[in-house]
C-alpha cells in the first residue's frame, strides 16, 4: 500500500470571481453584524461588516484614482495597523497585486524586492522602512480612500493573479510566491478541515495585521464565513492575551506556539469559559505544550502544516484529531502523498511530504522563476521539501526538513540569508546559522562563528539589526575556532547544534 491519500474531492471555484468579493460576501445580508474588534485593555476599535467593506471598496477606488490600473503590483510597506488588511483587499477588489511584507524588515531587504517586483506604487507607512520608489502612498492618502465611492469588483478568471507574498528560500534569496484568486476558495478546505469554524465564532489571533498568518486564519477566513475576528491592538502584551480572550469571550484562538508558550509561563490555570479550542501553526506543536494547554484550560489545541506556496493542507481538527504525536491528516478535498525519486512510497516509510499540483490552494509559481518552479515539480506532485510518514489511516508525521531551512518563532528563514548578512562583518571569517533549542521546546536562531577574536555580542545584535529583519536576527552568537565540514569541505549546518549544547 503507497502513501498515498486521497481526501474526497472539492467544488471548483466559480467564474468569474474575485478573492475580496468572496472574503466579504456576508456583508449585504448581515451588514451591521461584528467583523472586527481591535482590542486592547482599556478600548476596543469596532468595525461592521458594512464598514469594513465599505473602506475596503472605497480604498480600491482611490487606487485607481491615483493612476494605478489592473494587474499593476503594489508593495505593501505597512504598520501593525486596520489599514493593512484594508488596503490588501481593496488593491485586489480594484484587480491590483498586492505583496503584503513584514514590517520588520530592513531598508536593504525591500531594496532588492524592489528590484525583483517592479511595483508601480509602494503603500507606505512612513515610519517603517523601505527602499526608494517614486510612487509612494502613504498612510495619510490611504486613510482619506475610505470614505470615497465603492469601486466595482473586479471580476475575471479565478486562475489569473490576485497577490504575491514572499517566502525564504534555500538560495538564501526571498522568492515572490504568485497566489491566483482560486487561492481564498481553496481555504475552505480548512473550516472543517482544522478550524471547525462557523459564524456565530469570535476568533482571536494573537499575530499582527501585517503578518500573513494573522491575515488568512485571523481575519480573511473569519470574514469568509461570517464571523467575528479579534486582533490585539498594537504593543498588547503576550500576559494580556488571557485577559482579552476572557472579555472578548472568544471561541477560538489562533497563535504560534511560542505565544501558548508563554501564556503558560505566567499561569498553570486560565479561566477561559468560551474557549473551544486552540489552533497553532508556524512551527511544530511539541507534546509537553499540548498537555500542558490542556491542563490548564481544558481544551485542545489544533495543529496545521502548510507553507507559502499553499498555506496549510494538513491539519488536526475536533472531528480528526491527530494520533501518536502526527501532525493529522489531509484536509477534505486535499490528495497529499509521501514521495521518493521514485514516486510515492509504501505506508509507513519515510519520505517528502507532497501535495498534488491539482490542487486548488497551490501558488501559480515563483515570480520570474520559471526553472525553480519547475523544479519543486515531480510529475505531478509539488515537492515540500519536508520530511513525513504516513499510516494507513492518512496521519502524517513531521520528521524534519530535507534543507537546512530554520523556524524560530513561527517565521521559516533561510540560514544562507542570515549567513550571508553576517559574513560582510569585517570580524568575521566564517559564519553559520542553524536553530537552537535553548530550553525545552523553545528554539531560537543561532549565529556560529570564526575570526580572530571573539566579538561583543552586543555589537553583533546592533550589525544584525542593521542588515536583517528581528525574526532573522540570532539571538545566540558562537565563536570558534572552526566551524563543522564535511569530506567535500562544505558547512555541515545540521552539525551545528551539538557545538551549541556543548559550549552551553
Amino acid at each position: 500500500m503507497l502513501s498515498i491519500f486521497d481526501h474526497g474531492s472539492f467544488a471548483p471555484c466559480p467564474a468569474p470571481f474575485n478573492l475580496a468579493a468572496h472574503v466579504l460576501r456576508h456583508a449585504p445580508t448581515a451588514p451591521d453584524k461584528l467583523a472586527l474588534s481591535v482590542l486592547s485593555r482599556t478600548s476596543t476599535q469596532n468595525w461592521t461588516y458594512r464598514a469594513l467593506e465599505a473602506a475596503v471598496r472605497g480604498t480600491g477606488t482611490g487606487l485607481l484614482q491615483s493612476g494605478l490600473v489592473a494587474g499593476d503590483v503594489l508593495l505593501m510597506r505597512l504598520g501593525n495597523t486596520v489599514e493593512f488588511p484594508i488596503a490588501y483587499l481593496g488593491a485586489i477588489a480594484a484587480g491590483l497585486v498586492p505583496v503584503p511584507t513584514s514590517s520588520q524588515l530592513t531598508a536593504p531587504e525591500t531594496v532588492k524586492m524592489i528590484a525583483d517586483l517592479a511595483p508601480a506604487a509602494i503603500l507606505r507607512d512612513p515610519d517603517v522602512a523601505c527602499g526608494s520608489h517614486p510612487n509612494q502612498i502613504t498612510t495619510d492618502s490611504l486613510l482619506s480612500m475610505r470614505d470615497l465611492p465603492p469601486c466595482e469588483y473586479a471580476l475575471g478568471d479565478p486562475e489569473r493573479l490576485a497577490y504575491l507574498v514572499y517566502t525564504s528560500g534555500t538560495s538564501g534569496n526571498p522568492r515572490a510566491v504568485a497566489h491566483a484568486h482560486r487561492a481564498i476558495w481553496a481555504r475552505q478546505m480548512m473550516i472543517s478541515g482544522w478550524y471547525d469554524l462557523h459564524s456565530d465564532d469570535l476568533l482571536l489571533h494573537a499575530g499582527a495585521f501585517n503578518w500573513t498568518y494573522t491575515l488568512g486564519t485571523g481575519l480573511m477566513d473569519p470574514w469568509t464565513m461570517g464571523a467575528t475576528a479579534l486582533i490585539p491592538a498594537p504593543g498588547t502584551a503576550i500576559s494580556d492575551l488571557p485577559e482579552l480572550l476572557q472579555d472578548h469571550r472568544a471561541s477560538i484562538f489562533a497563535a504560534a506556539p511560542g505565544v501558548y508558550r508563554k501564556i503558560l509561563q505566567g499561569s498553570s490555570q486560565l479561566d477561559l469559559p468560551n474557549l473551544r479550542h486552540g489552533l497553532c501553526a508556524g512551527e511544530k506543536l511539541s507534546a509537553n505544550l499540548q498537555q500542558e494547554w490542556t491542563k490548564a484550560t481544558k481544551t485542545k489545541l489544533y495543529e496545521a502544516y502548510g507553507m507559502s506556496e499553499c498555506s496549510t493542507f494538513i491539519s488536526s481538527s475536533p472531528k480528526h484529531p491527530a494520533k501518536n504525536g502526527a501532525l493529522g491528516q489531509p484536509q477534505i478535498g486535499r490528495r497529499v502523498a509521501i514521495v521518493d525519486s521514485d514516486g510515492p512510497v509504501p505506508i509507513g516509510n519515510e519520505g517528502t511530504i507532497a501535495i498534488h499540483r491539482s490542487d486548488p490552494g497551490l501558488m501559480l509559481g515563483y515570480l520570474n522563476a520559471q526553472n525553480e518552479t519547475a523544479a519543486r515539480y515531480d510529475g505531478d506532485w509539488f515537492l515540500t521539501g519536508d520530511q513525513g510518514a504516513m499510516t494507513a489511516e492518512g496521519q502524517i508525521s513531521y520528521l524534519g526538513r530535507a534543507d537546512d531551512m530554520m523556524n524560530a518563532g513561527g517565521f521559516r528563514v533561510s540560514p544562507l540569508e542570515v549567513e550571508g548578512a553576517l559574513s560582510i562583518h569585517p570580524g568575521i571569517t566564517q559564519v553559520g546559522a542553524a536553530t537552537v533549542e535553548i530550553k525545552p521546546d523553545t528554539f531560537v536562531i543561532a549565529a556560529f562563528y570564526t575570526g580572530p577574536n571573539k566579538l561583543n555580542e552586543d555589537d553583533l545584535r546592533g550589525f544584525a539589526n542593521k542588515h536583517l529583519a528581528r525574526y532573522k536576527q540570532p539571538r545566540v552568537y558562537i565563536h570558534m575556532n572552526a566551524l563543522p565540514q564535511g569530506a567535500n569541505g562544505k558547512l555541515l549546518r545540521r552539525a551545528l547544534p551539538a557545538s551549541f549544547k556543548v559550549t552551553s
